[in-house]
């Protein structure tokens, strides 16, 4: 029970440093480009897991585990696919941030949970009803949360809040495919291959379209570092970590209590306001999309469970 519940403060812990991180993804808008903030916060996320690396090499080699090469075919093929999945996801939401709120954004994002059994048809893989019935729920939450207009413009949808939800197309393409490389590579390799390469098509992109100044990028070093330190580098490790103890369904609501964190965290430092509307759609899909999340955490296999943290973001 004791660890157990070690475990589920890590969760806790995780789900805060996402939310709050929302907050620093939008402030960093201010002073540089997103794929110059790309670029910076993922090459020092890239730093801050290379010790992990090797901790966990260490660890295989005690338990008398193959330790698997970087040069491995499997590992370069799992390591490409979901690193240029990861630069998608964090390079849309990166620029929806640009348009939207922090808030809202850490809502939308969450929406890689109805992405996921969508594209999983096209997997030809069955998808539980209930699982429909609450994804239905859950874009009728987006629908309050990110519409604007009347009723006659039922498509109509503000870019930033697009292009958040474009992101979460690519967050659910990653999280098929760690679930598919989950069994067949190293964890913590898989995680540190994402992130180069995310950080390197950020900056080829960055130097490519946007003007990469010395001194912006000195002048936004708190959101890079916290972002990169903790958002990338801790969080991460941290769920890891705490996905070894707590049990999958606890795991899966706390830690989609990162959305809820996002919109506080927006409320309190950035003093963004949401409509009665904007707060009746975050209740409807927060409580959709953890019910999605829960009725199929059950059929989880616990090394599925304890690789669960490969999906993020990121939020990245």
């Amino acid at each position: 029970m004791k660890q157990q519940l070690k475990g589920e403060g890590l969760l806790f812990l995780a789900a805060l440093i996402w939310g709050v991180s929302f907050v620093f993804q939008k402030t960093g808008m201010s002073y540089v480009g997103p794929m110059t903030f790309g670029l910076m916060r993922f090459s020092i996320g890239t730093l801050a897991t290379l010790p992990f690396v090797f901790i966990y090499d260490s660890y295989c080699k005690s338990k008398g585990l193959d330790v698997m090469s970087f040069t491995d075919r499997t590992m370069l093929k799992a390591g490409i696919l979901t690193g240029l999945a990861n630069f998608g996801l964090s390079s849309l939401q990166q620029i929806g941030l640009v348009y939207t709120t922090a808030g809202k954004a850490g809502f939308i994002s969450a929406m890689y949970v109805a992405c996921v059994p969508i594209i999983m048809i096209f997997l030809r893989r069955k998808v539980r009803r209930l699982t429909w019935l609450c994804i239905a729920f859950a874009l009728v939450g987006l629908y309050l949360l990110c519409m604007t207009g009347s009723a006659g413009e039922f498509l109509h949808m503000q870019l930033g809040d697009g292009l958040v939800l474009l992101s979460c197309v690519f967050s659910a393409i990653e999280i098929l495919l760690i679930d598919h490389y989950a069994d067949k590579v190293n964890p913590m390799k898989l995680s540190f291959m994402q992130f180069i390469i995310s950080a390197v098509l950020s900056g080829v992109c960055a130097f490519a379209f946007e003007t990469v100044e010395l001194q912006a990028i000195i002048d936004c070093r708190i959101p890079i570092l916290y972002t990169g330190l903790l958002e990338i580098g801790a969080a991460y490790t941290l769920q890891i970590f705490g996905q070894k103890t707590a049990p999958p369904v606890m795991a899966t609501i706390i830690m989609s209590l990162e959305s809820v964190f996002a919109v506080l965290a927006g409320s309190i430092f950035l003093h963004e306001v949401m409509s009665g509307r904007e707060i009746t759609g975050c209740v409807i899909m927060f409580i959709a999309l953890l019910l999605v999340q829960i009725t199929d955490t059950p059929k989880t296999t616990d090394s599925a469970a304890s690789t669960e943290g490969l999906q993020r973001r990121q939020h990245d």
